[in-house]
């Protein structure tokens, strides 16, 4: 607490009454006035009631709080008419407190209180106090209750809920709008003085914002404040209780203001001429550029729709607005050409979409620039004069004629030539072929319409100072029919005639087909090769008539004629045969020679069952073949390639006393010889004399024997005529060196010295300790 607030607090007291001096007494008084003095009353059955006084009084005591003294507080004093000063009372506090916080001198009755008290914690208490005899211990007053109210001081400062606030409101707001409102308590007694009476001011923040006193609003105090300027405010508000006046006390809090965006700016493009460029090759919707105009505020404010509104450009160019960015992106309506046009001028204007109609008188919210489209020059593939071609030529034209001509040109200024080329995935029997300089397409090879109808090509041009640069263009070819192929029978026929028909019968009706497709339709012509007494056909109809049946078959050659340009004809054999028939013309039998026909096989049919029979003639003889070549080979398990591999015999000897076996003593011992055995790995056709090998002599070096032993192999005619691995255990004389085993050197340790192994490093240690130890031992012994 600082001195102020002590020497004001003293000043207080010293205005107030002092409790101090407070006391309450008990008086007895006896009923000695006058009985008019008396009061008196009727009841409800006429008679009188007396009220009598009571014998004792008290009155309310008051304490201040927050007492700052080093002894007990005095509160006030008991005191009863029948205290005759000789101690023989004894006051009696009960209640609120008694005991602890209060006490009372038994004696005297002086009531203080034992500490500091907080009216915050608690206003008032309610006691009980009673006078007894100290002896009897009887009460000579009736108990009687009193309250101590505790006197407020300002001791508490006004606070706020909240130490930083946070409140916003819009710009180019008019003066008093109301942004917030801040409240703050004081836990001081409203009721008594101004010690909870609080006045609210501003600290910060002026001259932009102001507050009432009395409720804590606060109130824009400047008009036309713009976000765009300044957007954040941080005002602090004091709240001081005493009614504001000197000596009160004070809390402060902080408000943190933002100004919110409004539409209040329109947009404005930065440039007034935009330059853009863009190759004229560039495809119908390619992205050019984009051009942005600034927007002050934020938000949905600032958010700006473009168009296009005049310029010479307009149909060949559009423009979009980007959402997320806000740019308008201009991009490609219609194919660009250098050529034809090398600049463009387009007006755009940027215009607002939420327009506020409070700042009309702000506005236009909208702004306008030119922007400049360049044109530049790129090297263009060429460009055929049409988007396809069709040719038509007939099938019969020589070769190298011409069929058509593709024209293509350089779009550039340079006008470089051009060179034509055929895309042989499109033809690629090569029937076609075009001249590189002029396009020209002719013939390469014969054309067959009944082969293909249509050819569909594929045409590449090219500028000769940039081969890099191609277009193709389709090409199609129809061709057109001509009547080169004879007509012919349209299935096979297999015909009959009863041997008792009528003379002009109808027994067959035949058709033709022909690969042709004349412009009139197909219509065909039939006729005898030559006078047949036995059958007539009826021209344009096919129809074939018996005259005579005196043999059992007969071949009828039929010519067939269309009637195209230049006309065609085949001669087909019907072949006819005569056959026993019943009643009503069903066939029953006939001849044998006519059963045989139908029943046989076509000469193809025999061709390929004699090829079938030669065919399994030659696998069985393969197959015998092979058969008697796989007793030759050896027995070897292996299914892979025969050649460098191990021979496996898979058998087992007898011991010694198989006899046929391997001896193998034969190869470590040169000496012992013995009359070659025959192999065992294949069976012998026929048995060769046994030969003798010369024996080596002794001390023979290895490489000799072996090289001896490989000889011998090799011009053997029995072995086999494939490699093979031939195993020589052959193991030579002894050495001179005698065996360098240790098995036998017990006899020779002694002479040996076997320092040198100390010297060797830590791991010959454990040699040098076995055999250095030894001879020390044997020393020692």
């Amino acid at each position: 607490m600082t001195v102020q607030q002590v020497l004001l607090l003293l000043l207080l007291w010293m205005w107030l009454p002092h409790p101090c001096h407070a006391e309450m007494l008990f008086r007895r008084t006896p009923d000695l006035r006058p009985k008019s003095f008396g009061g008196r009353a009727l009841g409800n059955d006429g008679k009188a009631i007396h009220r009598q006084k009571r014998g004792w009084m008290w009155n309310q005591f008051f304490l201040l709080e927050e007492y700052t003294g080093s002894d007990y507080q005095y509160v006030g004093k008991l005191h009863s008419d029948q205290d005759k000063g000789d101690g023989s009372l004894k006051y009696i506090l009960s209640g609120d407190g008694a005991g602890t916080l209060f006490i009372i001198d038994e004696k005297t009755g002086d009531i203080h209180a034992t500490r500091r008290i907080d009216r915050e914690e608690k206003a008032f208490y309610t006691l009980r106090a009673q006078a007894i005899n100290r002896r009897t211990l009887r009460p000579v007053e009736p108990e009687s209750e009193f309250v101590i109210k505790i006197h407020d001081i300002n001791d508490n400062e006004p606070t706020f809920p909240e130490e930083i606030y946070t409140a916003s409101v819009p710009e180019m707001s008019v003066v008093g709008t109301s942004v917030v409102q801040v409240t703050a308590t004081d836990a001081d007694d409203p009721s008594y003085g101004n010690s909870a009476r609080i006045i609210y001011s501003i600290l910060q923040g002026q001259p932009y914002f102001s507050v009432e006193p009395e409720t804590g609003i606060i109130r824009t105090a400047l008009p036309n404040m713009n976000r765009e300027n300044r957007e954040q405010y941080q005002v602090v508000i004091q709240a001081k209780d005493m009614g504001g006046q000197m000596g009160g006390l004070s809390g402060t809090t902080t408000v943190n203001i933002t100004l919110t965006d409004v539409n209040d700016n329109p947009p404005r493009f930065p440039q007034s001429t935009i330059h853009l460029r863009i190759p004229e090759s560039s495809p119908v919707g390619t992205a050019i550029g984009s051009v942005k105009a600034t927007d002050a505020d934020t938000g949905k404010n600032a958010e700006v729709e473009y168009r296009i509104i005049d310029g010479d450009g307009t149909d060949m160019f559009d423009i979009v607005t980007q959402k997320d960015t806000q740019e308008g992106i201009i991009t490609v309506r219609k194919p660009l050409d250098y050529e034809t046009r090398r600049l463009y001028t387009l007006k755009v204007e940027a215009e607002n979409t939420h327009v506020d109609p409070r700042f009309y008188y702000l506005g236009p919210f909208k702004d306008t620039t030119i922007v400049k489209i360049s044109v530049e020059d790129v090297d263009e593939p060429p460009v055929f004069s049409r988007s396809s071609y069709l040719f038509e030529v007939h099938e019969d034209i020589e070769l190298g004629t011409i069929i058509g001509t593709v024209m293509a040109r350089d779009p550039d200024s340079a006008s470089s030539p051009i060179r034509f080329s055929l895309d042989r995935h499109t033809d690629l029997d090569r029937i076609f072929n075009i001249h590189s300089g002029n396009g020209s397409i002719y013939t390469s090879k014969p054309l067959d319409r009944e082969i293909s109808q249509w050819h569909n090509l594929s045409v590449i041009a090219a500028e000769i100072n940039n081969p890099k640069d191609t277009t193709r263009v389709p090409v199609y070819v129809r061709i057109l029919d001509v009547n080169d192929n004879a007509p012919q029978f349209a299935v096979f026929y297999d015909t009959f005639v009863c041997e008792n028909a009528r003379a002009g019968q109808l027994i067959q009706t035949i058709s033709a087909v022909d690969k042709d497709d004349p412009l009139g339709g197909q219509k065909f012509f039939f006729s005898l090769a030559a006078v047949n007494p036995n059958f007539t056909v009826q021209d344009n109809e096919g129809k074939i008539h018996v005259c005579s049946n005196e043999i059992s078959t007969y071949l009828l050659p039929v010519v067939i004629s269309d009637n195209d340009y230049p006309i065609q004809s085949s001669t087909g054999t019907l072949t006819i045969r005569v056959c026993a028939c019943d009643s009503r013309g069903n066939m029953q039998s006939c001849s044998a020679e006519a059963l045989l026909l139908p029943a046989g096989l076509s000469t193809g049919a025999l061709v390929a069952i004699l090829l079938c029979i030669i065919i399994l003639l030659v696998i069985v003889v393969l197959f015998a073949a092979l058969k008697r070549q796989r007793k030759k080979e050896p027995l070897i398990l292996s299914k892979e390639d025969i050649r460098d591999n191990i021979v496996s015999y898979n058998d087992e000897g007898g011991g010694e006393e198989d006899t046929q076996a391997f001896d193998i003593g034969t190869l470590r011992n040169p000496a012992a010889i013995e009359d070659k055995k025959l192999r065992r790995d294949i069976i012998p056709e026929t048995l060769f004399v046994p030969r003798r090998t010369p024996s080596a002599p002794d001390n023979t070096d290895v490489r000799d024997f072996i090289n001896q032993r490989l000889k011998e192999h090799d011009t053997d005619p029995s072995a086999p005529p494939y490699d093979s691995l031939a195993t020589y255990a052959y193991e030579g004389n002894d050495s001179i060196a005698e065996s360098l085993s240790s098995l036998e050197s017990g006899t020779t340790e002694g002479d040996q010295n076997y320092d040198y192994l100390r010297e060797w490093g830590p791991r010959f240690n454990k040699l040098a300790e076995m055999y250095g130890g030894g001879e020390s031992d044997k020393d020692t012994s």
